[in-house]
């Protein structure tokens, strides 16, 4: 997400670097010009130029030790000069340059107003339009808008290597986006940033760094393209204009890295206060840490709070972005369709995700009005789950009155936790991605919150408390092949057991990455398995189904064992058919029900060409299936 403070950022600080460094022109030192005239300081007042739709005033200017006349420097700012802003600032040459105050006014489209005061600035080792290192003390800024008015603060500024000519070439000669990129900033430094929307947003940063900073030039240039931007529009023109100028600015932009520090973001516009704060976020644009990292973030809203300790991005890349912007500049009203969302999602590269943790509010139960003390909300909690052992994390009450028989209990969590999340796609071929992995390590929640779902559902009356799960799912397409490899997927969850399965599946071709429901649909008509390999390993659920169900029966664990012994000797057979396979399929699952460890199916096709989805969905019994296919069943 790009905020608009840090949009406005940045260009108020290339305006503040551009304003200050042409006001003081000092001459290259060539050896012709030692002569010509003496070191000297030159002081302007009540300079005032036009940069594109902002104005910049600075009420006083100093340059010191430059060879340039008091009338050579205020030409630098006439207007009507016939050189370009580039060619004048490339003239300067001064030991330093100051200001005690500069104001840039920013006069955009539908009456949009942005007004920057910077205090106390300094460019030292200013040659040829290129300035060694500027400082300020820091800056206020105004902002009115048709969406909202808002006001911010900036601390101190630094910048190194800042070249104005770059900068001056960007913000006004057009380009096609496609050139080298012009280095502007060696380094930029920015501390304490804050600002707020009369609408209820506030934005504060402690810090933010950028080093190697540098754009393409691109259509309009890049002052065109903001004021394009930032007009938006109603009409499809207009919409289709805003979008072009969205990807050739995003496309145009080079960063060898930034980081931001303390950054925390409060919205209370929509009526509840969200509070988001992210300890640090850094971007490096190349080499073996290029990516982006994120640290600490936070999310908290009424009761509600998530906390994620770190979030890593590698091998991303903005074409895919560029790329669906400027597919819908041609469309504004079509959207993006499921494919470019595929190639959107292959782009962002591979995440790494460490330590999630989500509080789910509990509901209290009443207080009764007029008891003489609040219930006990741990040991509430505990009779509403029953036997089954909850982990419940208590929040500390807001400003309690000591002695309110009114005050309700305090707030109480359910905590889903996630260790580490891996999500690593691979290249895209016709919207999809060759080859995606998967992994889930640590997945923590109570076993309440699956209370009465599928399956999972069941655990709590097993006696489970705390779940621990780990997932791993790993396919792959080949699209020559059009097949795509179920390589592995695996669940796995603590003293619970393990399901893995392993699969390949054929009549899969690009034609399913295309978004469109008739072209899904006819997978069914298209699609066909060819292998499918399933293993069940049992670390303790078993024995807690089998204890369960035999006191729910009133028998002993070893009389239902042996019946269901039974049952998968002989019953499974008969429904299956009483196949040779069926047969084998029974005789392994009794062997896993005596001595519950692992058990493993693998089924193949007898056809190369595989059997069909459709085929599988209108079979009229197993055994038709089963006839079909090579089937090994193997226990423990």
């Amino acid at each position: 997400m790009i905020f608009p403070v840090a949009r406005r950022l940045r260009t108020a600080v290339a305006a503040c670097a551009l304003a200050l460094a042409s006001g003081v022109v000092l001459p290259v030192r060539a050896p012709a010009q030692e002569g010509a005239a003496a070191v000297q300081d030159v002081t302007l007042t009540d300079v005032s130029f036009a940069l594109g739709a902002t104005t910049v005033k600075i009420p006083k200017l100093v340059a010191s030790g430059t060879r340039l006349s008091r009338d050579d420097l205020a030409a630098i700012f006439k207007a009507g000069s016939p050189d370009s802003w580039s060619v004048r600032l490339a003239r300067l040459d001064a030991g330093s340059l100051t200001a005690p105050v500069l104001q840039a006014d920013y006069a955009g489209p539908q009456d949009t107003r942005q007004s920057t005061t910077y205090r106390d600035l300094v460019a030292r080792d200013v040659r040829a339009g290129r300035i060694g290192e500027f400082t300020a003390a820091g800056a206020t800024l105004t902002i009115a808008a048709p969406g909202g008015n808002g006001a911010g603060t900036y601390g101190a500024l630094r910048g190194t290597d800042l070249d104005l000519t770059s900068l001056a070439r960007l913000a006004n000669d057009p380009g096609d986006g496609k050139g080298a990129p012009l280095r502007v900033y060696g380094s930029l430094t920015v501390s304490d940033i804050a600002f707020s929307y009369e609408r209820g947003t506030t934005v504060k940063m402690v810090r933010f760094e950028g080093r190697e900073i540098g754009a393409r030039q691109v259509p309009g240039g890049w002052n065109g393209a903001f004021d394009t931007l930032t007009a938006g529009g109603k009409d499809p023109v207009a919409r289709r204009n805003a979008l072009t100028a969205a990807a050739d600015l995003l496309g145009g932009l080079s960063v060898g890295s930034a980081e931001m520090r303390g950054l925390s973001v409060s919205d209370s516009s929509d009526g509840t206060p969200v509070l988001t704060e992210i300890g640090r976020v850094a971007f490096t644009g190349t080499g073996a840490d290029a990516g982006l990292a994120l640290e600490n973030l936070s999310v908290a809203s009424a009761a509600n709070r998530t906390r994620l300790g770190s979030l890593r991005m590698t091998g991303a890349s903005l074409a895919p972005v560029v790329s669906a912007i400027r597919r819908l500049a041609q469309d504004p009203e079509g959207g993006l369709d499921v494919t470019e969302g595929r190639r959107l999602a292959v782009g962002l590269g591979t995440f790494t995700l460490g330590d999630l943790a989500v509080d789910i509010p509990m509901e209290a139960p009443p207080v009764k009005h007029g008891a003489n003390e609040a219930p006990n909300w741990k040991e509430a909690a505990a009779g509403l789950k029953g036997t089954a052992r909850t982990r419940i994390v208590e929040a500390r009450p807001s400003d309690p009155k000591a002695g309110d028989p009114l005050l309700p209990p305090p707030a109480t969590y359910s905590r889903i936790f996630l260790h580490e999340a891996v999500l690593g796609p691979g290249p895209a071929v016709e919207g999809a991605a060759e080859s995606t992995r998967l992994t889930l390590s640590g997945l923590e929640m109570p076993a309440s919150l699956v209370a009465g779902q599928p399956l999972l559902g069941a655990l709590p009356a097993y006696g489970y408390g705390d779940l621990r799960f780990d997932l791993t799912a790993d396919a792959a397409w080949d699209e020559a092949a059009r097949t795509v490899a179920l390589r592995e997927v695996t669940l796995a969850g603590k003293e619970i057991g393990q399901v893995k399965i392993a699969g390949l599946f054929g009549g899969i071709g690009p034609e399913l990455f295309s978004g469109s429901l008739p072209a899904q649909t006819m997978l069914m008509f298209s699609g066909n398995a060819r292998n499918l390999d399933v293993t069940v390993e049992n670390n303790g659920l078993f024995e807690r189904f089998l204890s369960a169900q035999a006191k729910d029966l009133s028998l002993k664990p070893d009389e239902l064992r042996k019946e269901y012994v039974t049952a998968s000797v002989l019953g499974v057979p008969v429904i299956l058919g009483n196949s040779p396979a069926a047969k084998e399929i029974g005789a392994a699952m009794g062997q896993f029900v005596m001595n519950p460890g692992k058990l493993t199916l693998r089924a193949k096709s007898k056809e190369a060409t595989g059997v069909g989805f459709v085929e599988l969905g209108t079979a009229r019994s197993p055994a038709a299936v089963l006839d079909r296919l090579d089937v090994q069943a193997k226990a423990n």
